[in-house]
């Protein structure tokens, strides 16, 4: 296994939510099809696409940030790789370096944040001649920033793809990767 994808999403899901099946399933789906996945290691969506990644017998990373995080725990149980960094920077920056794709499911600001971050790797990497990173985001929030980013101030919707569905985001990222 060489593809590990990073997975975003809501950290408030929980687990007897249509939201947790559905990034269980994902995470259950990207393992199945040969491919890793990297959270943020902790809570909601991130534990379940880690608990669907373990339990399907795929790499999990969690990429934690214990200063930021305090309250927290640590990583979930489902991590069998935890990477602890210090900056939120950093976190962003190393879940994005370590995937060759990245999902981003309905979540809040942090969400958000990790999706213009991937967003803007792509957009620059298009101008230095880097290679863009395959990213997918899921549902009609994502699809309504994604217009106004788009159409509001000029960037570029080839840098992100919006779909609305989990099982979509997969079988279009398993396509940029050849992987069937």
């Amino acid at each position: 296994m060489d593809r590990v994808i990073a997975v975003f999403g809501s950290s408030a899901a929980q687990p007897d939510s249509g939201e947790w099946a559905e990034a269980e399933a994902l995470g259950a789906r990207l393992a199945g099809a040969g491919c890793g996945v990297v959270t943020g290691g902790y809570g909601g969506v991130m534990e379940a696409v880690s608990r669907g990644a373990n339990l399907a017998g795929g790499r999990v990373i969690g990429v934690t940030a214990p200063d930021l995080f305090p309250a927290r725990p640590g990583a979930n149980a489902y991590v069998n790789d935890d990477r602890p960094t210090v900056t939120l920077a950093e976190r962003i920056g190393t879940l994005i370096g370590l995937a060759s794709g990245v999902i981003v499911l309905p979540g809040s600001i942090g969400t958000a944040a990790e999706l213009v971050v991937a967003w803007n790797l792509n957009h620059v990497s298009r101008y230095n001649g880097g290679e863009r990173i395959p990213t997918v985001a899921v549902g009609a929030g994502w699809r309504e920033m994604w217009e106004l980013l788009t159409g509001g101030i000029g960037a570029s919707g080839e840098d992100v793809h919006v779909v609305p569905s989990a099982p979509e985001a997969v079988d279009w990222m398993l396509e940029q990767l050849e992987i069937r």
